[in-house]
């Protein structure tokens, strides 16, 4: 899975490469030895060809220049003082790792091969500064390279990649999107093992939650407010003539798209908390709604099987599927002229997984679905009185009061961009003491009769009617009684 390099870094590495450095200067003042100069300027500026053949005639030697070696300091720690000497250095080395096979073997050969990279990683606290950013550069490389070599675990490495996780993170929450494609790069070149996908998870607070911030960005949908996603109301024609929400551009959207893929094939490990932390499905209907191009489609449909296909999530996730829409999306999908094979096969296979859930489902799953998705939509159950009558002392007993239980967060919510939601709840606790008087008292420790007086003063027409009319019940029940 090759990207393109980042355009502000690979010009950046560029400028580095074209300044002159003092070098004389730098072995008179006992920055660098007199050998390391030679070293240098043995593979500096001179053509791949050369240069690969001098690191392969002496690979130890360059080994030992850049991490050290017989009691000798790397080249990176002589030179601590000179941050030109060093950001030469970082380039340089990248571009040995790049055109010498050779030496990043021998360098992960080494007892501690990232050791005088991980410090430079906190050279400095701001995100633009050179040195962090090229040396994450340099150990984004020589790490992947790593997980080729050891494809199961490797210390050294488990204990470098949350370093670099967590300067990365910092990029990924700046403002600059070309920072931000720079982080979402390396964090995709990483995540190619289980145990690196383990160690992102576990930093999610750092890694996963900045990447969903600027997914929600690209749906239209601030960070704390959800009506966006579950309404679907941006239009595909309206995102790609105008650009996708919060100033995300196609590239990012893309790669912080590809780097969730990967890590979405711990599906079992992560599915839970992309739910209940992020609205992973909302969100990615939302997104496959916009989505304007078939390489984004096709990593959200693939994304969307990875986290569907442990049995466990299933029970969590599908039905979230059905309050966000999906099915009615996939179907217009089909309508599409779409050419992708892989894509294709994904669009059939997830429109498979739920038809058959959506077929097995009854009133009361659909009703129950809903409710625990957290988000209320005019469905058919909510105004059908013969379901309301056959279902609503279930809807009050079923799993230790889960639906009321659920009900009564829901109406916490303030909803200000989305009130039919609160209108909704409040007809159904209408319904639910309308049906089961007796169960009333119950529906009020849960705060659900305050609630609802309380939304008889809100200023959306439709909640104050609402509201009244679920009142109405509770007061009807008691001159009755």
């Amino acid at each position: 899975m090759s990207l393109d390099p980042p355009t502000y870094l690979n010009s950046l590495q560029n400028n580095i490469r074209a300044r002159p450095i003092p070098w004389e200067g730098a072995v008179r003042a006992g920055t660098i030895t007199d050998q390391d100069l030679k070293k240098i300027k043995a593979v500096d500026k001179v053509r791949k060809e050369q240069r690969r053949q001098t690191v392969e005639n002496d690979v130890g030697a360059y080994r030992s220049l850049l991490l050290g070696g017989d009691d000798a300091r790397s080249v990176l720690e002589s030179a601590s003082k000179r941050a030109d000497v060093i950001q030469y250095i970082l380039v340089l080395t990248g571009d040995l790792i790049n055109d010498c096979p050779s030496l990043p073997s021998a360098l992960l050969d080494h007892q501690d091969p990232y050791k005088p990279f991980l410090p430079l990683l906190t050279y400095s606290t701001n995100p633009e500064d050179q040195i962090p950013l090229l040396t994450s550069s340099v150990l984004a490389s020589l790490i992947s390279l790593a997980q080729a070599k050891f494809p199961k675990s490797n210390p050294k490495t488990d204990e470098a990649l949350p370093k670099l996780y967590k300067y990365l993170s910092g990029l990924t929450k700046s403002q600059d999107s070309g920072l931000q494609d720079i982080a979402v790069q390396e964090y995709s070149s990483l995540l190619r093992t289980k145990k690196s996908r383990e160690l992102f998870w576990r930093q999610r607070q750092e890694t996963v939650n900045p990447l969903i911030d600027i997914l929600r960005a690209a749906a239209g949908a601030g960070k704390d407010s959800d009506s966006t996603l579950w309404s679907g109301g941006t239009s595909i024609r309206s995102a790609t003539e105008a650009g996708l929400g919060g100033g995300v551009g196609l590239q990012l959207l893309y790669h912080v798209l590809l780097t969730v893929w990967q890590l979405s094939f711990e599906g079992t490990l992560i599915g839970k908390g992309l739910s209940e932390e992020q609205d992973i499905i909302p969100l990615y209907t939302q997104l496959l709604r916009l989505s304007p191009k078939e390489k984004t489609t096709r990593l959200l449909l693939s994304t969307f099987l990875n986290l569907l296909a442990p049995q466990m999530n299933r029970s969590l996730l599908l039905p979230a599927t059905i309050s966000a829409r999906l099915p009615s999306l996939l179907s217009n999908l089909k309508g599409r002229h779409l050419t992708d094979p892989d894509l294709l096969d994904d669009l059939t296979n997830l429109t498979d997984m739920l038809t058959e859930y959506t077929s097995s489902q009854t009133t009361f799953d659909a009703y129950a679905s809903e409710v625990l998705s957290g988000h209320l939509r005019s469905s058919p159950p909510h105004s059908d009185a013969t379901f309301w009558r056959e279902n609503a002392s279930k809807i009050l007993t079923d799993n230790k009061a889960e639906l009321p239980k659920k009900l009564a967060g829901i109406l916490g919510k303030s909803w200000d961009n989305d009130k039919q939601v609160l209108a909704i709840a409040c007809n159904d606790v209408g319904w639910l003491v309308k049906e089961c008087p007796e169960r009333k008292e119950m529906l009020e420790k849960l705060g659900l009769k305050a609630r609802v007086m309380e939304l008889m003063t809100d200023a959306d027409q439709s909640v104050r009617w609402e509201s009244l009319r679920a009142v109405g019940e509770w007061l009807r029940y008691n001159s009755e009684k």
